[in-house]
């Protein structure tokens, strides 16, 4: 699959120890219009976390959508996935950029740290990743970030910067609006009954915005 430039809705797997449920919830957000997914679960053991990344990879080839992986470089090697979404305290962007090739998808989380985010667009970073823009019930230990911070960001970095941290339909227009590419998206796309109705809402929430 060609590397795409990020934009629009990303979407983030919950932990669910479910495959089926999990792969369920991932096509419908895929039917309603998802542009990335990430597969992340904490608290999935190797076994479980290899099964059902494959399984999603398979799934988002079907949508022609990418499919990268949190933290695990290995994994995302062995199955061949789209790229790698990395933390501060995860390998380095440039060491993945090596086992990954150029073709793949690698992000950054950079927090609300505009000099990390230069350094992870300087050492190869497709995207930056900054959040959480509100509090998260995902990712509890975050410092939140302010709207203003992305105007700063968009006049130093020129690769796509996503919002990411307790994003809801209620709040998202305003992470858009802000200068963000993509807006990373977990409990509120997942934790919904229709989940291809919930991404159909956040999708047009970039066409209205980019209309006007």
């Amino acid at each position: 699959m060609r590397k795409p430039r990020i934009s629009g809705l990303y979407a983030i797997t919950p932990d669910l120890s479910n495959t089926g449920e999990l792969l369920k919830k991932t096509q419908q957000v895929l039917e309603g219009g998802t542009q990335l997914v990430q597969y992340r679960n904490k608290s999935a053991d190797d076994t479980l976390r290899r099964e059902q990344a494959g399984l999603l990879l398979q799934l988002c080839r079907e949508y022609r959508v990418p499919l990268i992986i949190n933290d695990h470089i290995e994994l995302a090697v062995t199955l061949d996935a789209d790229g790698v979404h990395l933390g501060r305290d995860d390998m380095s962007i440039s060491d993945a950029r090596k086992q990954l090739g150029q073709n793949k998808i690698v992000g950054a989380s950079c927090y609300n740290d505009l000099e990390l985010a230069l350094r992870a667009q300087a050492l190869g970073s497709d995207y930056a990743a900054f959040g959480a823009f509100f509090p998260s019930t995902t990712k509890t230990d975050t410092v939140l970030v302010p709207a203003s911070l992305i105007g700063q960001a968009k006049q130093k970095i020129t690769i796509p910067l996503v919002g990411i941290g307790g994003i809801r339909l209620t709040n998202a227009a305003t992470v858009i609006q802000s200068g963000c590419d993509a807006i990373a998206v977990c409990n509120d796309l997942f934790a919904t009954e229709n989940s291809a109705a919930q991404a159909e809402q956040y999708a047009r929430l970039f066409t209205a915005h980019r209309s006007i």
